[in-house]
């Protein structure tokens, strides 16, 4: 969930450019962020690590800058600036073992500090390890599980003993080589980390499930914990599988952590462009990507046939097809359920990802689980998956992520080509996601041309959504929202679904208290929570659950709420009305639109970066 960016190469500004690196890294986690630098022939130089300062007295050692909240318009420090480092590594943090402060910030040093290590996930064994390293005379100036490493690394170099890659490139630097993969072996728990050694100019990537990506430019390499961060200087990447290690210098060599032989680095060229990753004339990422919705569906309407038809084959063939999913990917799936009820007259299971462990039971070899991820880096996704593959299940990926761990896990995989979303909370890949599965229903049937038909006309009825005059419409709606304390969404059938992600993405960015639920639930007790001015969205589509949603429309009417209609059809019932027009069974994707304009307008409001909501990060990689 954190942001990591590391550098070696032949300029002389190591700094600068990890800077920029990691601020296209921040919505990984913005608690707070470091950066560490290499030094050379300089003697006595004062170095920061965590709130003390220390004298470096060898020949080598780091630059470390370090700085709580977040990077978005922070300027370096003259130490880093006046570095002129060719070697570094930088981290943007989302706090688990320890509070936001300046010495639980990334990067962390060992005693000598010429070892310098930034780090994604949790080391499960790090107290044990700690307390081993304190006996031997190791000081510890955080209270992060992440300084275990670069003191576990120290102790290999101090007292060596023989592993398979203490000689791969001989002298200190093999040595150096050797000991991060010793130390990383003694990590228990999902992990990457990256590291760098100033006397050896060399930085060594480590993982065991957080994703991280190595690039190779013109007599340079970088390695981030996303391929957006190094965009801008190259597009030749390698994305780390599990249990590999990268060692970076003047080429990449990579090794397994399992038995240390070395492997062939296959580099890959991704064909995002720099401009697909900057707001452009937007003011956030969010509103950005919201406005790339049409374009999305319209790629898929016209890409998408042959993959999805194979996909319906497979679930044909299938006994049993459950579809899984994390917050608003898990949104996806439930309108999948519906979608493939009404359209395809099939029936398929749903869970949230992070209780399909406690529904495995169900699995065979005959079973097929399709996973959705926009990040395809979800821990609690990733996690069944495992397990379902040692039952023999066949998995299927839906994301948007090339490389990622799902992508790499599935037995096949549709890639959702959205491009890089950058916004925490998801937009465009939820939309992408229904089109999909939209299209995975109507394949069912043999109609997936009817689904495409949808796609299109759906993509400008977006565009429509989005004009100036629509946009000032809902604005202003979200002037009389902002007050409020809570929020309620309501919706039948496969708006219910529509109403679970219109009530996430409010309550993410604005932090307003706002509850979706199905229709028919509210007197089941919500109901005893409406008084005068509550507000409630209710979600209306032309189908079949109309009559009995205004119904409980009417219900919360009675009882002095304000009633938000979204549809094709206007009810005076509605205190305000956004119009939506019908494309039947494909409705639920205009639809929620509206709410997330809502949401993004009721964030500014409230005075929140729509972007970087609290306490949340874009790739959820811990449990």
């Amino acid at each position: 969930m954190c942001g990591i960016f590391g550098y070696v190469g032949n300029k002389k500004n190591a700094a600068q450019v990890i800077h920029e690196g990691l601020k296209r890294l921040e919505y990984r986690g913005y608690d707070s962020w470091g950066i560490a630098t290499n030094i050379k022939n300089q003697k006595s130089t004062p170095i920061k690590s965590g709130s003390k300062i220390k004298n470096l007295k060898s020949e080598s050692g780091f630059v470390v800058e370090k700085h709580v909240g977040r990077i978005l318009n922070r300027k370096l420090g003259s130490k880093l600036l006046k570095s002129d480092a060719n070697l570094g590594i930088g981290h943007t943090r989302w706090a688990t073992h320890g509070g936001v402060t300046i010495a639980n910030a990334h990067p962390h040093l060992d005693c000598k500090n010429e070892i310098a290590v930034v780090h994604n996930g949790i080391i499960e064994n790090f107290l044990e390890l700690k307390e081993q390293l304190i006996k031997k005379g190791h000081v510890f100036v955080s209270k992060t599980d992440t300084e275990v490493v670069p003191h576990l690394i120290e102790e290999n170099l101090t007292h060596p003993h023989p592993n398979p890659l203490s000689k791969v490139e001989g002298g200190g630097e093999g040595r150096f080589t050797g000991a991060v993969w010793d130390a990383f072996n003694k990590l228990k728990g999902i992990n990457a980390i990256v590291v760098a050694y100033s006397p050896s100019s060399k930085i060594v990537a480590a993982k065991t499930g957080s994703p991280l990506v190595v690039g190779i430019g013109k007599n340079e390499l970088f390695v981030a914990s996303d391929a957006i961060g190094i965009l801008r200087h190259t597009k030749k990447v390698l994305f780390l599988k599990d249990n590999e290690m990268a060692v970076l210098g003047n080429k990449v060599d990579l090794f397994s952590l399992r038995d240390g032989k070395k492997k062939n680095a296959r580099f890959e060229t991704i064909n995002w462009k720099i401009e697909d990753v900057d707001k452009g004339k937007y003011k956030h990422f969010m509103m950005k990507e919201i406005f790339e919705e049409p374009s999305v569906l319209r790629n898929i309407a016209q890409n998408y046939t042959q993959e999805i038809e194979s996909l319906a084959r497979s679930i044909e063939k299938a006994k049993g097809t459950f579809f899984i999913g994390a917050g608003t990917a898990f949104h996806a799936c439930l309108a999948g359920v519906y979608l493939f009820s009404e359209i395809a007259h099939k029936h398929v299971n749903t869970a949230v990802a992070s209780e399909f462990n406690y529904l495995e039971h169900f699995l065979t070899k005959e079973s097929l689980v399709i996973a959705l991820s926009q990040s395809g880096e979800t821990i609690d996704v990733i996690e069944p998956l495992v397990r379902a593959k040692k039952k023999g299940s066949k998995i299927v990926a839906i994301t948007n992520s090339l490389g990622s761990t799902i992508y790499r896990m599935a037995d096949s995989k549709i890639l959702l080509g959205a491009g890089p979303e950058k916004a925490v909370a998801s937009t465009k890949a939820y939309v992408a996601k229904l089109g999909v599965v939209l299209m995975l229903a109507f394949a069912m049937k043999k109609n997936i041309e009817k689904a495409k038909s949808y796609l299109l006309k759906i993509s400008h009825e977006i565009d429509r959504i989005l004009r100036n005059e629509e946009l000032k419409k809902i604005k202003q709606l979200a002037k009389i929202l902002s007050s409020m304390e809570h929020i309620y969404t309501i919706g039948r059938g496969v708006s219910f679904a529509t109403a679970l992600e219109a009530a996430l993405k409010i309550k993410e960015v604005s932090y307003i208290h706002t509850e979706g639920l199905a229709g028919g639930e509210l007197k089941h007790g919500t109901i005893a929570l409406i008084t005068k001015g509550t507000p409630c969205i209710v979600f209306a589509p032309n189908d079949a659950t109309y009559d009995a949603i205004i119904s409980n429309a009417a219900e919360i009417k009675a009882r002095g709420g304000i009633i938000i209609g979204i549809g094709s059809k206007y009810a005076s019932i509605f205190d305000y009305w956004i119009e939506v027009k019908d494309f039947k069974e494909a409705s639920l994707i205009a639809q929620i639109v509206p709410a997330q304009v809502l949401a993004y307008y009721l964030a500014l409001e409230k005075g929140h970066d729509p972007d970087k909501p609290r306490n949340l990060a874009k790739s959820v990689t811990v449990k």
